[in-house]
């Protein structure tokens, strides 16, 4: 019988998990709009499985910021106004340096050639006018913070990227392609290489809150 449970609830967990990451994609791609309702029967639907994962997965997306439940309206997709989207940047400049003070003294030269790679990747699709170009740009500092080994740290920078993506991607329609982006991130695989924890930190932090800047001035009335 106790087995029974177990995979039972086993099954149950790997279901939200399904639900979670299907939404959690969607959301990031923008697929879903800001103030828009997420219906769980339809989304159940469309994976394949039960409401009763869909619904957890809502309770997870809402203690990431990227949902709201309300009563009587069901689960909302957040936005963010033009000042949280300034602190989503600026709670990551923070996170993102202390991953980055974490992860300086266990860094090896292999660790490099995948950095090396991953930079080569981003700027192909900024070269092609690839929206991957924001793909490639996550995959790059989240390799980073993921070397840092702190789960909560990571899901929680995790999330922030998720959140800021589909602002990203509209970003990236309306410029040509970030004409300083392999500058700017070859200047940060230089300063992990230099094994300067502290320089590496400040390097890291002031790239994020660049970015910030960058949107902040094409999100602002006028300007597009």
């Amino acid at each position: 019988m106790i087995s029974n449970l177990s995979a039972a609830n086993s099954t149950v967990s790997t279901a939200e998990e399904e639900a979670y990451l299907y939404l959690q994609k969607a959301l990031r791609l923008g697929r879903y709009k800001a103030g828009e309702r997420l219906i769980p029967e339809d989304i159940a639907a469309e994976i394949g499985m039960s409401r009763m994962p869909v619904r957890e997965a809502f309770r997870r997306l809402a203690a990431d910021g990227l949902v709201t439940l309300r009563p009587n309206r069901g689960c909302v997709v957040a936005g963010l106004t033009l000042d949280e989207l300034n602190e989503a940047f600026e709670i990551r400049s923070v996170l993102e340096g202390l991953a980055v003070r974490l992860v300086v003294p266990g860094l090896t030269a292999e660790h490099f050639e995948e950095l090396d790679r991953l930079l080569i990747r981003m700027e192909r699709a900024g070269e092609a006018g690839s929206t991957d170009w924001v793909l490639r740009h996550q995959e790059l500092h989240a390799y980073i913070y993921t070397l840092s080994g702190r789960p909560k740290l990571i899901r929680q920078i995790a999330a922030l990227h998720v959140a800021i993506e589909p602002y990203m991607r509209i970003w990236f329609d309306y410029v040509d392609k970030p004409l300083s982006a392999r500058e700017e991130h070859q200047n940060l695989i230089d300063a992990l290489k230099s094994g300067d924890v502290a320089l590496a930190e400040r390097v890291m932090q002031e790239h994020v809150l660049g970015t910030a800047a960058l949107l902040a001035d094409f999100a602002s009335p006028g300007r597009r």
